[in-house]
């Protein structure tokens, strides 16, 4: 007899459906599966073949071929345990056909029959829904993960034997044999919103500098800078930027939510991701784990921050090879990687956030405690790229912590980041109506023509920028990068026009990246 079981698999970042057939005939006994496969996959017959086994089903002697379909896809990392396991029994009469209809069937099976979790259960459910299936069989812990696409029905089992069950039931019975899973997706969100975090602005004294430059970049997307010495507390500014970034839509926790089930980063039960991310790489990680790949492609850290905030605490310690990596999808906003068996795409609209010394022992320009020399600076500082820092929107100096900003004899009151977050919001709201019907969404993603449209100066400002311009030997890319990170910090000020104290400040973070790097500009 003849059966067909539909599944689906993640290629990328992207799902396919996959037909699951199952031919049980007369002829010599045997087990084989084709349609071009890997080795691992392979060996689900024989887990399926034990878990019918310990489950009480007599498998007959007979040929039993399974093809997994589309053949031109290869079929690795794919688990099919289930749907095979269910194809036999449909094939052998113990399950009616007519029970599959509209029902999609996803998980990997123990020997003793326990149906266990699995990654990508997101993208797969969410093509399940786009092809009109109706329910989808998956296991347990994968369920509420599942739950979050509507319009489509969630079945979540703990053992074959729950499956076969399930779909051995009338149809108007099922509901009452195992509930479908259900999520508040509100009550998600209501949650992440009130949850509390160990991380605020009001925590850090001084650095009243940096933290208006973090604020500034978080309001415009723009990429940004920390250069200090150690202990200035670079880090703690960075680790806390994700505190005032605008709280994810369902659209953008779908997209990381999407990401991270394919990686196998979701935890146990978990629905959706619905806080930004943010990752902070150690300078030792590997290209493949940096921008994604390996002999089964997957998503690496740059796209794990998507959404999010990419942090590169001690950017130098970074090789440069490494650091370029990041010039295309930081362009694109997108990773391709392209190998062998076809391309895969994966997201990558991230935030960068780098921190570093200035000089190898950290204390440059303070000749006093710096003993590097000019060539271990310049070598230290050359790991950074021309190209990366051509990216690089905003550079600001995080000076020694005076001690008066530490002692308790100083009383102050330190603004929070849900203060901080309100004119982040509100700078966001003012760039949303302004490129309403554009593709741009950030003050940053102008270009020189939006620049010319949204950026219009008078005339005490455009001479200003002029003297700028020129004293400070100036290219058109720093130019329009002046430009971009004025008009947020007017969007910020709630101005329609950029002033010119707007661009004194934006003025001010082209100064330190020149300082630092020597560089003029062409």
């Amino acid at each position: 007899m003849f059966s067909s079981v539909v599944s689906g698999a993640v290629h990328g970042i992207s799902s396919y459906l996959m037909q699951v057939e199952v031919d049980v005939s007369s002829g010599l006994p045997g087990f084989n599966m084709v349609g071009f496969m890997s080795g691992e996959v392979r060996e689900a017959g024989e887990r399926v073949r034990v878990a019918l086994k310990n489950m009480g089903y007599v498998i007959p002697a007979s040929k039993i071929t399974i093809n997994l379909s589309p053949a031109d896809i290869k079929k690795e990392n794919v688990i099919v345990d289930l749907p095979v396991a269910i194809g036999i029994l449909t094939a052998m009469g113990e399950i009616r056909e007519e029970s599959l209809s509209g029902v999609m069937i996803l998980g990997e099976l123990g020997l003793d029959g326990e149906v266990k979790r699995i990654n990508g259960t997101l993208p797969i459910v969410i093509k399940a829904r786009e092809a009109g299936f109706s329910t989808v069989i998956l296991p347990k812990e994968n369920a509420r993960e599942g739950a979050v696409i509507d319009g489509i029905r969630i079945i979540g089992v703990e053992s074959l034997q729950e499956a076969v069950a399930y779909l051995d039931a009338p149809p108007d019975q099922r509901d009452n044999l195992i509930s479908p899973t259900r999520v508040d997706i509100e009550e998600l969100f209501r949650r992440s919103e009130y949850e509390e975090t160990s991380l605020d602005f009001a925590d850090i004294n001084g650095q009243a500098a940096v933290k208006r430059a973090v604020e500034i970049a978080a309001a415009g997307f723009h990429h940004i800078l920390i250069v200090g010495p150690p202990g200035a507390g670079k880090s703690m500014v960075a680790k806390r930027m994700p505190t005032i970034l605008p709280p994810l839509s369902l659209k953008e926790s779908l997209e990381v939510s999407t990401i991270y089930s394919v990686a196998g980063m979701m935890g146990e039960n978990d629905a959706l991701i619905t806080k930004r991310p943010f990752m902070s790489p150690h300078h030792l990680i590997t290209e493949n784990a940096l921008v994604g790949g390996g002999s089964i492609p997957r998503p690496g850290v740059i796209s794990l921050s998507h959404r999010g905030v990419l942090f590169l605490d001690e950017m130098p310690e970074f090789p440069r090879s490494k650091l370029d990596l990041l010039r295309q999808p930081i362009e694109d906003r997108k990773v391709n990687i392209v190998r062998s068996r076809g391309k895969f795409t994966y997201p990558a609209d991230f935030q960068l956030v780098g921190a570093l010394n200035p000089c190898p022992c950290g204390y440059y320009p303070d000749r006093n405690r710096c003993k590097c020399t000019p060539n271990e600076i310049r070598r230290y500082l050359g790991h950074i790229s021309g190209p990366i820092l051509d990216r690089i929107d905003i550079c600001v100096e995080a000076p020694r912590v005076d001690i008066s900003d530490l002692t308790e004899k100083t009383k102050r009151v330190n603004e929070s980041s849900a203060s901080i977050r309100k004119r982040v919001l509100a700078a966001r709201k003012l760039q949303e109506e302004r490129f309403k019907g554009t593709e741009i969404r950030f003050n940053s993603e102008m270009t020189p023509t939006d620049i010319k449209k949204f950026c219009r100066l008078g005339i005490q400002e455009e001479s200003f920028l002029e003297n700028a311009f020129c004293s400070m030997e100036l290219s058109a890319r720093a130019y329009h990068k002046i430009l971009r990170v004025a008009r947020t910090i007017a969007d910020i000020d709630q101005s329609q026009d950029i002033k010119k104290i707007h661009l004194m400040e934006a003025v001010g973070y082209r100064m330190t990246d020149g300082k630092y790097w020597h560089q003029n500009e062409e």
